[in-house]
């Protein structure tokens, strides 16, 4: 029996200590000779999730300062920063032929309880009056057929995606500053017995790359073809705010908020299928147009 996108990555982030806080980590083979910066941010996660206990993650702060090789394996060396009563700081660098080509710092908190509120969900179609965006994409013929459609577009992924300005369509097609995605993991999450929930924040900073660079495209999706353009994570922060509800859909909310000197600013939330708000990001990447 094959095994699924999915499955694969959760056995992806299934690190390998070689040393103390030391880890080594496979990659999917599937994005091609990159590695995906989704992936770096969720296996740097774990590595730091590997040393603390019964913590979680709720903010990341991370740089992306190479291309990864998919060909060779990526090394995570954590610091242990702080270790305090409620916050734990960890810094994690990746090392790929000795050179750093990520590093990311992440704050760990002891659950506690206090005042909240939360920003409303968008008013959008629910996913079950949506279409799946791979399905759609094969229809379509994928970027052959529009250069505005991304070549990952007709690939497996490990989480199946439907836009609410579904492919293809004079919607989807206009320029504009958002893009609401709703995104769901294709495989059951089995969390071990405690208060953290490692694999599920682990899953959510995947997800939390997906489409941001491109977002920053869309203004422009109708002045330049993309397969005329450099695109690439600078640097993205993830602040997790509640238990992340990985085995139901999320609302990936993705907007733009300016681009200039060959970079765009893009912000996202992710909302449970309930209203409430599970996450945010926010990512600075490069737009740059190929000479």
């Amino acid at each position: 029996m094959s095994i699924s996108r999915a499955e694969r990555l959760l056995n992806v982030l299934d690190l390998k200590q070689i040393e103390e806080n030391l880890y080594l980590g496979e990659n999917e083979p599937e994005n091609g000779a990159r590695i995906f910066g989704g992936q770096v941010l969720a296996q740097a996660s774990m590595a730091a999730y590997r040393t603390v206990v019964d913590l979680d993650m709720h903010s990341t702060h991370a740089y992306f300062l190479r291309p990864g090789d998919s060909s060779k394996q990526v090394l995570y060396e954590v610091e242990r920063i702080r270790d305090g009563r409620s916050f734990t700081t960890r810094r994690v660098v990746a090392i790929q032929s000795g050179q750093a080509i990520f590093n990311m710092d992440i704050s760990f908190q002891a659950a506690e309880t206090g005042l909240e509120h939360s920003l409303p969900m968008p008013n959008v179609p629910l996913p079950s009056e949506l279409q799946d965006d791979r399905d759609v994409a094969k229809r379509l013929g994928g970027a052959a057929a529009d250069a505005r459609l991304s070549p990952m577009a007709k690939l497996e992924r490990p989480f199946e995606l439907r836009s609410v300005f579904e492919l293809g369509t004079p919607a989807w097609a206009e320029a504009r500053a958002w893009n609401p995605v709703w995104v769901r993991f294709l495989a059951p999450v089995a969390e071990a017995e405690g208060p953290s929930q490692p694999i599920s924040r682990c899953l959510l900073a995947y997800a939390s790359d997906m489409g941001l660079v491109s977002t920053g495209y869309l203004p422009h999706q109708n002045e330049v073809d993309r397969s005329q353009l450099q695109m690439a994570s600078l640097d993205h922060s993830l602040w997790i705010h509640r238990p992340v509800p990985m085995d139901q859909w999320l609302l990936f909310h993705k907007r733009t908020s300016s681009a200039q000197g060959a970079r765009a600013m893009v912000h996202a939330d992710f909302f449970a299928s309930d209203g409430q708000l599970i996450a945010s990001a926010t990512q600075e990447g490069l737009l740059r147009t190929k000479e």
